[in-house]
């Protein structure tokens, strides 16, 4: 059986305002190999920021790997390593009380892609001592004043209803 390749996923998701511009980063390291990944939306939220950061990162491996993704976004970390995704998608995603699971389009995406590798998904604490976590953030918060930012196609604003 031919070893995997190890590589390590560093992502980050930043917004201006919440809904608002949003950006993210992403640090692929592989042995001494870094490649860096970066882009932004016009209008979103920073959880589908951080989730946005996950999918490009995994989408960015040519081939299957084991992968170590770090991520400061509790929201990911720990739907993932505590069931959520698989408890959500097994009841039509519906979380708790029958509510809808939020950001259902890149729920999918990220458990699809995660198929394809062998993932440990590793919590760090964000703006602390990870250099790659702080180089992700910078690149999420570039990201949001660079021109053009792109649509995000699954951002559906909450509209206030008038009484």
């Amino acid at each position: 059986m031919e070893q995997l390749q190890e590589v390590e996923i560093y992502t980050d998701g930043a917004c201006s305002g919440n809904p608002g511009s949003g950006g993210y980063g992403i640090v692929l390291k592989h042995r001494d190999n870094i490649k860096e990944i970066s882009g932004g939306y016009r209008q979103t939220t920073n959880n589908r920021m951080e989730l946005i950061a996950v999918i490009t990162g995994l989408e960015a491996l040519k081939r299957t790997c084991e992968v170590k993704l770090y991520s400061d976004s509790k929201y990911i970390i720990d739907a993932v390593n505590k069931g959520w995704t698989k408890k959500w998608k097994e009841n039509g995603w519906r979380r708790d009380r029958n509510k809808p699971v939020k950001n259902v389009d890149l729920w999918i995406k990220i458990l699809n892609l995660a198929e394809r590798h062998k993932i440990t998904w590793v919590w760090v604490k964000g703006h602390d001592e990870n250099v790659f976590n702080n180089r992700c953030d910078k690149l999420a918060q570039e990201a949001i004043n660079k021109q053009p930012l792109q649509e995000d196609l699954g951002f559906i604003p909450v509209m206030r209803q008038h009484q």
